[in-house]
C-alpha cells in the first residue's frame, strides 16, 4: 500500500511540474507586446497613495535588477542580462498598462530574462505600474 501511495504521489508531482512549466512558457511576454494584454485597463487609480505603495514595492522587489531609478542598471541583475530601462520611451514587450502587468506577472520570454512573479498581488502590480508611470513615459492611448 505504501508503494502505491508513493508512486501515485510521485506521479502527481511530475504532472504538476509539467503543467506549471508549460503554463509559464505559454504566458511569458515576448518582444512585440501582447494584443490581449494590451486590452486590459489598469483598475487602480494613480493616486498619491497608489504611487507611494508602488514605489515601496518596486524598491523591495524590482530595484535589484532594474536599479533604484528604474533605468535597468541594478547591481544584482544576472550576468549578461539587460534589464529594461523603465523610464525611457522604448518598451520592447508592450507599453500599455496591461502589457506591463503581463510582463511582471508572467515574466519576459522567450528565455525568461525576467522570471514570472506570482508572489505579488494584482494590487501590488498595478501600484508598481502607477509608480513607473509617475517617473517614466505616459501610457500610449
Amino acid at each position: 500500500m505504501r508503494r502505491v501511495f508513493t508512486a501515485v504521489t510521485a506521479g502527481f508531482v511530475v504532472a504538476f511540474i509539467a503543467v506549471v512549466t508549460q503554463g509559464i512558457g505559454l504566458n511569458a511576454q515576448n518582444i512585440g507586446g501582447n494584443p490581449e494584454a494590451a486590452k486590459v485597463k489598469n483598475p487602480v487609480a494613480a493616486t498619491p497613495e497608489s504611487i507611494a505603495a508602488g514605489k515601496a514595492t518596486f524598491m523591495k522587489t524590482c530595484k535589484f535588477c532594474h536599479g533604484e531609478d528604474a533605468k535597468g542598471d541594478g547591481p544584482m541583475a544576472p550576468k549578461d542580462s539587460h534589464p529594461a530601462n523603465l523610464v525611457d520611451d522604448k518598451w520592447d514587450r508592450g507599453s500599455t498598462d496591461g502589457e506591463i502587468f503581463a510582463v511582471i506577472r508572467n515574466g519576459a520570454g522567450p528565455k525568461f530574462e525576467m522570471k514570472p512573479n506570482k508572489a505579488l498581488s494584482d494590487q501590488d502590480i498595478w501600484n508598481i505600474i502607477n509608480y513607473l508611470r509617475s517617473i517614466g513615459p505616459r501610457p500610449k492611448r
